[in-house]
């Protein structure tokens, strides 16, 4: 069984992996109170287990208990385990249908997270809504979406439906579904409506709004928010807007390696937005996504200091580049376990 091209799991399994099997045929079956042993299930992409599946967080895992066993995508998952938690990002409707029916039979494994849920996020049309239906203006800022526009047919009327729209210029071009290919995530910033027709529709049209070069990437796992900042697209002045029409392509900015962290930046476009307002944004958003592990994409718009725009939300995002994954992430797996037992009636 492959999903969307995906290799199966290699038969030469790691000394994690190994470890991780041994421990299923050790496990008991009548705790009273926590497991020995955590059993993770993981079925990632092979980039994914590289990024995120590094040696100091497998370290760190062990020496809490925690084992990640691989699940082999050529045998039925119900003969695979016993697992405590499954974790997966794989894409495709077989694969959600292996999983929506292992969380019916098995509830007693925690599945992160349900593929309805992460569907959501395939599509930035209906990604970004729910933080469009937000008003979190009591809580030391406003959150909104920039203007966009949904492009799914007839490339030549675009000009036209951006007037009629009244969006300004310069626009952020983005493909409309999510399926983790490399074009997915390609980026264009469009100087003049025209450029627009060469594009090959579905795609996203959203307004370009400065933010002072720097992108705040909120990592949510669990009810734990991390916030780092990136360098993202340059400030676009009125006089550039002005001389430069046409359509360029942008690297996808979340892949950039620069962090803004330790950058000698103005404090106004430095500051971190109000812990408050993240607090309950991720709040918010976990109620209404039903989504344990995402981050969200942030900017501040220049010259202001509580206004913000959501820009984009991915499920189960690059954690390996995230300060201290490895102990968030285990202590977020140990507490999906203490949270289940601690909800058991006692006896």
């Amino acid at each position: 069984m492959r999903f969307n091209g995906e290799n199966p799991v290699e038969k030469e399994e790691d000394e994690e992996e190994q470890k991780g099997r041994e421990v299923n045929s050790l496990r008991g079956v009548g705790f009273h109170h926590l497991p020995q042993k955590l059993i993770v299930g993981y079925a990632l992409t092979s980039k994914k287990k590289k990024s995120f599946l590094q040696p100091k967080l497998l370290a760190l895992a062990r020496s809490k208990g925690i084992f990640f066993v691989a699940i082999d995508l050529n045998r039925p998952l119900s003969d695979q385990g016993p697992f405590d938690i499954l974790l997966h990002k794989l894409l495709g409707k077989e694969w959600s249908d292996v999983i929506e029916d292992y969380r019916q039979k098995h509830p007693e494994v925690t599945v992160l997270d349900s593929p309805k849920a992460i569907q959501h996020l395939h599509n930035r049309q209906s990604m970004l809504q729910d933080v469009a239906d937000l008003d979190l203006s009591d809580y030391h800022g406003k959150v909104g979406i920039p203007k966009q526009l949904i492009i799914t047919e007839d490339p030549l009327s675009i000009p036209y439906e951006v007037t009629k729209a009244g969006l300004n210029l310069p626009l952020v071009v983005k493909p409309l579904l999510v399926d983790g290919s490399a074009k997915s995530h390609e980026l264009f910033l469009a100087y003049d409506q025209f450029c627009l027709s060469e594009l090959e529709p579905p795609f996203v049209l959203q307004e370009f709004v400065n933010h002072g070069g720097v992108v705040f990437k909120i990592y949510i796992v669990g009810d734990t928010i991390k916030v780092v900042r990136r360098f993202s697209l340059p400030d676009i002045t009125k006089r550039e807007l002005a001389d430069v029409t046409g359509l360029f392509r942008f690297p996808r900015v979340s892949c950039a390696a620069a962090t803004a962290d330790d950058a000698d930046l103005e404090p106004s476009i430095a500051e971190l937005p109000p812990r408050p307002l993240l607090e309950r944004l991720a709040k918010e958003l976990r109620r209404r996504l039903g989504l344990r592990l995402f981050n969200i994409d942030m900017i501040r718009q220049l010259g202001t200091r509580d206004a913000f725009y959501v820009i984009d939300i991915n499920y189960f995002p690059g954690y390996g580049k995230m300060p201290d994954y490895e102990h968030i992430f285990t202590d977020f797996l140990l507490s999906l376990v203490q949270n289940k037992y601690k909800k058991r009636p006692s006896t």
